[in-house]
C-alpha cells in the first residue's frame, strides 16, 4: 500500500495524492536522483495481484514511454517495487481543457484553434510512432500554467502493428467516433473524429451529441446529422466551421487523413479565417448516413450497460487486447454477469422459456410411453399376429420407431478458411462472419511482427462447427533482449556498453543538480525490462547544474505556432505579438524579434515577436536596427562605473526615436524593424558621484553627483 512519505524505485518520494481513476492512483512524488517533481501512477492494490494484468500495464506503459514531444505528457520510467507497479510521468502543473471551457463558457476561434494545433501536434507525434490514442477529450488535455498544450492519458492507446486497429472499447461516449460507438475498428482518423469533437465544445460551450443515456448518445454519433458550429456561435469563420465538420464526418474516409493534414488546414485558418480552403472529401455511397440496426443497437445497449454496472471495470477493459472479443453478441457477458438493461424483456424472456421447457419435457414424455408400449405389442404380435396399437400401415419394431437418440442433431459445419500468416483482427473477423467463435494465444517470434497468426488448432478446409471455438496462435513480436542498466555511467561508457548488445541508443541533455555533467542519469526503457531486439534505448545525460540561464533561438522565418514551440523547449516565452507587412518574410512568418538569437538571457524571458503579413505593394526601401550594444569604453567614460545604471537614447537620422531606455546589464540587445533612416545616432548617460575633498588650505569642498554622456555612430543595415 501507498503512504505519503514513502521512497518507490529507492528514488521517488511520495509527497501528496493527486487524482484517482478506476485501475490506479496519481501522487506527486520527487525523484532525489535529477531533483526534480514528477507525477506516478500507482497500479491499485486489486489489480496488481492479476499477473496478466500486470503485464498488459507494463506494455502499454513502455508503448506511451517510447513517444517524447513537447506536446505530450511524458513518461519517464515504469518500475515495480515490493508489489508496487508504477509509472512514472512529467508532472504538469496546470488545469484540463474541460475546466478551462467551463472556467470561459466557451473560446475564441482563435485559442481554439492555437489549442487544437498543439493537440494535434501531439496526436500526430504519436500516429507517427504507430500508436493511436482512442480516448481525445478536453479531461485528456492539459493546459499548463506558462500556456503549453499537452495531450495526456494514453491509458487505452496501442501500439498499432498496421494501418487499423479493432477497438472494443466505447471510451467518452460524448467523443466517440461512429465506428467505435459501433465497435468495429479504429485508426487515426479516429482520433481526429474526437478532436473534431472536442473543437466543437471549445468554439461552442457545448457537445454536438446529449442526450439521457450513453445509449442514446452513441447512436446519434452513428445516425443523427452533426450540427454545424455556427447555429450556436453565429460568428464562428466559415473556415473554422469547415474544419470541424470535415473533422467528425460520420465515414472515416470522409474526414482528414492525417493530423498532418488537419494541422495545416488549422494554420491557414489564422491567416485566412473566412476563405473556403477546406477541400471535402468525394462523397461515397458508403458514407451517407444510415439508420443503426437493432442488432447494433442491441450490442451497444450492452456494452455500456455493462460500463455503467462495473465502471470500475472499464480501465480493465480498456488494457485488453485487440483481439479479444470482450462485446460479441453470440457471447454472455465475462463472468457469467447479466446485461440487465431492460428488466420487463428479461422476465417475459424467462416465462416464455419455462413454458418452452414445460411443453418439450411433455413431448419426451409421450415419445418414451409411446416407444415402450410399441416394443411391448411388438413381441405379442410375433404370437397372437396382431397389429401394434400404434397403426403406421407397417410392422412396427423397435428399430422403426422414433427416438429422441435416433433424431438427427441440427449441426451446421463451415469449411475452415486459411489463417497462416494473416493478421489476427482479420482472420477472427472472417470467422465471426462463419459464426464460429475464436481465442487466441500469444508467443514471441523472431521471424514474424506481432499480431500475425503462426497456426490454428484446425486445418485449412477441415469441417468445423458453428457455433465452436478455434484456437489461434499468434505472434508477440521477437523475442525480447534484457537492457542492460547504464544509468551513472559516463555517456561514451554506456553508449559503447548498449551497442555491443545489439541496441540503438538515443540521447537527451538535461540539467541535474546531483550528477555531474556527461553522466546518464535516465534510460528508456527502464533498465532490467524487455525490449525488441535492435530497439532504440534513449539515454538522458546530465548537463550538469543549471544556472538559471538559457540561449535565445532563433524564431526568425518561423511560423507562430513553431515559433511558440520553439520557445517553449528553449525554456523563454512568447509575450506580446504584432501582425504587420514586411517585404522579406512571406505571412504566417515571424519576422521580427525582440531578443537576438543565441544571446543568453534567464528562464523564463517574454520575447516579444512580429509576424509577417506579407510584402505591401509600393514598400519604400527599409532599414533595421539589429545589434547589441556594448558596455560603455574607457575612451569612452573613463570614471564609468562598471554594473551601475546608464541611459541609453537611440534616435534615428529621421528625428525617430527607435529607443529610450535605463540598464546596468550589457551587453543590451535591441531589435527594430521598418526604419526609414540608414542610421542613428546613439547617446549614452551615466552619473559620476564624487567625495568630498579638503584642497590645500584646508578647506572641505563638498562632494555630489555629475552627469555625464557621450554618443556614438550606429549604422543600420536593409531589410
Amino acid at each position: 500500500m501507498v503512504k505519503i512519505g514513502m521512497m518507490i524505485g529507492d528514488r521517488y518520494e511520495i509527497l501528496e495524492k493527486i487524482g484517482t481513476g478506476g485501475m490506479s492512483d496519481v501522487y506527486k512524488a520527487k525523484c532525489h536522483k535529477l531533483n526534480r517533481f514528477v507525477a506516478v501512477k500507482v497500479l491499485k492494490q486489486e489489480f496488481s495481484e492479476n499477473a496478466n494484468f500486470v503485464s498488459k500495464f507494463r506494455i502499454e506503459a513502455q508503448a506511451a514511454a517510447g513517444l517524447m514531444h513537447p506536446n505530450i505528457v511524458n513518461v519517464y520510467d515504469v518500475g515495480e517495487d515490493n508489489g508496487i507497479y508504477y509509472i512514472v510521468m512529467e508532472l504538469v502543473e496546470g488545469i484540463t481543457l474541460k475546466k478551462y471551457i467551463e472556467k470561459k463558457a466557451r473560446l475564441s476561434y482563435k485559442e481554439a484553434v492555437s489549442i487544437a494545433i498543439q493537440v494535434g501536434m501531439g496526436i500526430e507525434a504519436a500516429h507517427n510512432n504507430h500508436i493511436i490514442h482512442r480516448d481525445i477529450k478536453p479531461q485528456n488535455i492539459i493546459i499548463s500554467k506558462d500556456g503549453k498544450v499537452k495531450v495526456t492519458d494514453f491509458g487505452i492507446a496501442k501500439a498499432a502493428t498496421s494501418n487499423t486497429i479493432t477497438s472494443n472499447v466505447m471510451g467518452s461516449v460524448h467523443y466517440t467516433s461512429p465506428e467505435q460507438a459501433r465497435g468495429g475498428y479504429s485508426d487515426e482518423k479516429s482520433d481526429i473524429y474526437s478532436l473534431g469533437i472536442t473543437m466543437f465544445e471549445m468554439l461552442t460551450g457545448r457537445v454536438p451529441f446529449n442526450g439521457e443515456t450513453t445509449v442514446a448518445i452513441a447512436i446519434k454519433h452513428i445516425q443523427e446529422e452533426f450540427p454545424s458550429p455556427r447555429e450556436f456561435v453565429p460568428e464562428i469563420p466559415g473556415g473554422v466551421e469547415s474544419i470541424v465538420v470535415k473533422c467528425c464526418q460520420k465515414s472515416p474516409d470522409r474526414r482528414y487523413q492525417s493530423a498532418q493534414e488537419l494541422i495545416a488546414d488549422l494554420k491557414q485558418s489564422l491567416i485566412n479565417p473566412e476563405e473556403d480552403f477546406v477541400v471535402q472529401n468525394e462523397v461515397e455511397m458508403d458514407g451517407d448516413t444510415r439508420m443503426i440496426t437493432e442488432s447494433e443497437v442491441a450490442q451497444i445497449k450492452r456494452r455500456t450497460a455493462y460500463q455503467e454496472e462495473y465502471p470500475e471495470r472499464e480501465e480493465i477493459m480498456r488494457l485488453r487486447s485487440d483481439t479479444e472479443a470482450m462485446y460479441e453478441s453470440e457471447d454472455e457477458p465475462e463472468d457469467g454477469e447479466d446485461y440487465d438493461y431492460n428488466p420487463g424483456m428479461e422476465r417475459l424472456t424467462t416465462f416464455l422459456a419455462v413454458a418452452a421447457g414445460i411443453v418439450i419435457c411433455i413431448i419426451l414424455i409421450i415419445l418414451v410411453v409411446n416407444v415402450i408400449n410399441n416394443i411391448g405389442t411388438g413381441e405379442n404380435s410375433d404370437n397372437s399376429g396382431h397389429n401394434s396399437p400404434i397403426q403406421t400401415g407397417e410392422e412396427s419394431s423397435p428399430e422403426s420407431s422414433p427416438t429422441p437418440s435416433d433424431e438427427p442433431e441440427d449441426v451446421t459445419y463451415v469449411p475452415m478458411p486459411n489463417v497462416r500468416g494473416r493478421k489476427v483482427e482479420e482472420v477472427r473477423n472472417e470467422l465471426k462472419d462463419l459464426g464460429v467463435k475464436s481465442d487466441v494465444v500469444y508467443e514471441e517470434s523472431d521471424s514474424l511482427e506481432a499480431g500475425i497468426v503462426i497456426s490454428a488448432d484446425a486445418g485449412e478446409g477441415e469441417d468445423i462447427a458453428v457455433g465452436s471455438t478455434v484456437t489461434l496462435k499468434a505472434s508477440a513480436g521477437p523475442r525480447g533482449d534484457i537492457v542492460p542498466s547504464v544509468t551513472g555511467k559516463p555517456y561514451e561508457e554506456a553508449y559503447n556498453l548498449l551497442l555491443d548488445n545489439g541496441f540503438q541508443v538515443a540521447k537527451l541533455e538535461a540539467y541535474s543538480d546531483t550528477a555531474e555533467a556527461g553522466v546518464v542519469v535516465l534510460q528508456t526503457p527502464a533498465a532490467e525490462s524487455k525490449v525488441a531486439k535492435g530497439s532504440e534505448i534513449t539515454l538522458t545525460v546530465s548537463l550538469g547544474k543549471e544556472n538559471g540561464k538559457t540561449r535565445v533561438p532563433n524564431l526568425l522565418g518561423r511560423t507562430e505556432m513553431d515559433g511558440i514551440v520553439v520557445a517553449n523547449e528553449a525554456k523563454v516565452q512568447i509575450g506580446s505579438v504584432t501582425y504587420e507587412h514586411n517585404p522579406y518574410y512571406p505571412a504566417d512568418q515571424i519576422c521580427y524579434q525582440s531578443y537576438s538569437a543565441d544571446l543568453e538571457v534567464d528562464v523564463g524571458t517574454e520575447i516579444q515577436i512580429t509576424v509577417s503579413l506579407g510584402p505591401q505593394t509600393g514598400t519604400p526601401t527599409l532599414y533595421r536596427c539589429n545589434t547589441n550594444i556594448a558596455a560603455p569604453t574607457l575612451e569612452e567614460a573613463p570614471d564609468y562605473v562598471t554594473n551601475s545604471s546608464v541611459t541609453l537614447k537611440l534616435v534615428a537620422d529621421d528625428g525617430t526615436v527607435v529607443l529610450e531606455t535605463i540598464t546596468s546589464s550589457f551587453p543590451y540587445a535591441t531589435n527594430h524593424n521598418n526604419l526609414t533612416s540608414s542610421g542613428g545616432t546613439l547617446t549614452v548617460t551615466y552619473t559620476v558621484t564624487k567625495d568630498s575633498v579638503v584642497d590645500d588650505n584646508g578647506t572641505v569642498i563638498p562632494g555630489g553627483t555629475e552627469t555625464k554622456s557621450f554618443t556614438r555612430r550606429i549604422e543600420f543595415t536593409p531589410q
